[in-house]
């Protein structure tokens, strides 16, 4: 039987305590401090009082959504974050931050093809830091068809920005959901929504089988045929702060920021080729 790393358990345990619904007195001064504590800005979402758990307020919908650029060759950011780093995958590198790489294919697991992996090799890479502080929600960057979702168990390492210097391999060894998607003109980029310390839920709304801090010990893998989602269409969220990372294929995108940039869902950060 395998054990559970203890960052699992402590994010689990974390999770029960953010889920919980306290007495309201007692639940809007839970709130309050967080707000205050980790600097949240609420102008585009209720009052804090109003949420019932800290999950809740984690996991906040906007009170009105935002406006995005409906040009096919926009590529919207898929959430508020950091930009930690980005740019271009040298041969089958990639950086979590500058100095520290890591091969894309080992991150892609071990259910997808040698072709599938490839696909990659020598294209870009964006990597999205959610802070405690930011919108934990992520949405879709284009229009574009899934293919395939891969839930890849493991641990649950900060994936700070100190934890990202010091730390080899980080994205590697955290659980992470890899999904492979296909844009209207036959472009192929991954997802991969990498979790964190306290990440105690993925939520993946159009595979709801996937079950991330659970029980699973193996990598569990979802293949869909007609699975089409827009640009902007809300499909999920870190319980949590966590990291996105974006792998796009060769020649596919003309990247419009840089590391340390901070951007928020609905920017357009890239230009499709």
């Amino acid at each position: 039987m395998n054990k559970r790393h203890i960052t699992s358990l402590i994010s689990q345990n974390f999770g029960k305590f953010a889920s919980k619904e306290f007495p309201s007195w007692f639940q809007k001064i839970v709130n309050s401090s967080y707000v205050g504590l980790m600097g949240l800005d609420m102008s585009e979402f209720h009052d804090a009082s109003t949420y019932k758990s800290l999950n809740a307020l984690f996991t906040r919908s906007f009170k009105e959504e935002r406006k995005f650029s409906i040009d096919g060759s926009d590529f919207i950011s898929p959430c508020d974050s950091l930009i930690s780093d980005c740019g271009d995958i040298k041969e089958d590198y990639a950086l979590q931050i500058k100095g520290m790489r890591y091969k894309a294919s080992e991150l892609l697991g071990e259910n997808f093809s040698d072709e599938e992996k490839v696909l990659v090799k020598d294209g870009k890479f964006i990597n999205f830091y959610l802070s405690p502080k930011d919108y934990h929600r992520y949405h879709i960057p284009t229009n574009l068809k899934v293919l395939k979702a891969v839930h890849i168990p493991g641990k649950f390492y900060p994936v700070n920005m100190p934890s990202l210097k010091k730390r080899l391999n980080l994205f590697i060894e955290n659980e992470r959901v890899v999904i492979l998607c296909e844009t209207p003109e036959g472009k192929k980029f991954y997802m991969v929504l990498v979790s964190a310390l306290n990440v105690g839920v993925m939520q993946v709304s159009f595979e709801p089988k996937i079950q991330t801090n659970a029980t699973a010990t193996t990598e569990q893998v979802y293949e869909f045929t007609d699975l089409y989602l827009n640009k902007g269409d809300d499909f999920g969220c870190f319980e949590m702060g966590s990291t996105i990372v974006i792998l796009a294929e060769k020649d596919m995108l003309e990247i419009d920021v840089s590391a340390a940039d901070n951007v928020k869902y609905s920017q357009n950060i890239a230009k499709i080729k």
